[in-house]
């Protein structure tokens, strides 16, 4: 969790397919620990084609019952479900929107929304940006997006940056 910290979380990503792999982890992270979700990253990672959003749409029937055989990752038949689903999702906004990056940028200014908080008890666990966010992903068909998930998921992309008051990658930059 530290090098997760130390090294990933909070550093702004624009590059499509990690923010959609981030977008899955998140969702499946869902009333489990994110140190679970991390251990079974590469698992997820080579069950889910690395997150390649296009052969992720096209998974029939087959490839999803196989994916809940699969030990590497949280088999859970409505997170199992909700990655192609999301997958199914992201190319649609690719199409409207200019893709996941685009859209989610475009929220935000094109800049990260910075917190000011000097304990971790003071940072929210949702906000009216995550709740619009998650709002309108669930329009356009994504699911497991409520909006601590989508709280949860613009801190560990980068599009917030809570890092806290004092902290050596606060103090350094999220891009440093």
């Amino acid at each position: 969790m530290v090098a997760y910290h130390d090294m990933e979380w909070g550093r702004p990503v624009h590059e499509e397919r990690r923010l959609f792999e981030m977008l899955c982890l998140e969702g499946a992270q869902a009333g489990l620990s994110w140190a679970s979700i991390l251990r079974r990253r590469e698992g997820y990672r080579a069950a889910y084609d690395a997150f390649d959003a296009e052969r992720m749409a096209a998974y029939d029937d087959e490839r999803q019952a196989r994916l809940l055989l699969d030990a590497r990752i949280i088999r859970n038949r409505a997170k199992v479900a909700a990655f192609r689903d999301n997958a199914r999702a992201v190319l649609r906004l690719r199409q409207e929107d200019g893709g996941l990056g685009a859209f989610l940028w475009s929220a935000v200014g094109g800049e990260p929304v910075v917190g000011a908080f000097e304990r971790l008890v003071d940072i929210p666990v949702r906000t009216p940006l995550a709740e619009s966010l998650s709002r309108e992903l669930r329009a356009r068909g994504f699911r497991f997006v409520g909006p601590v998930i989508v709280y949860a998921y613009l801190q560990s992309v980068g599009i917030v940056d809570d890092h806290l008051l004092g902290c050596f990658r606060r103090e350094a930059g999220v891009a440093g």
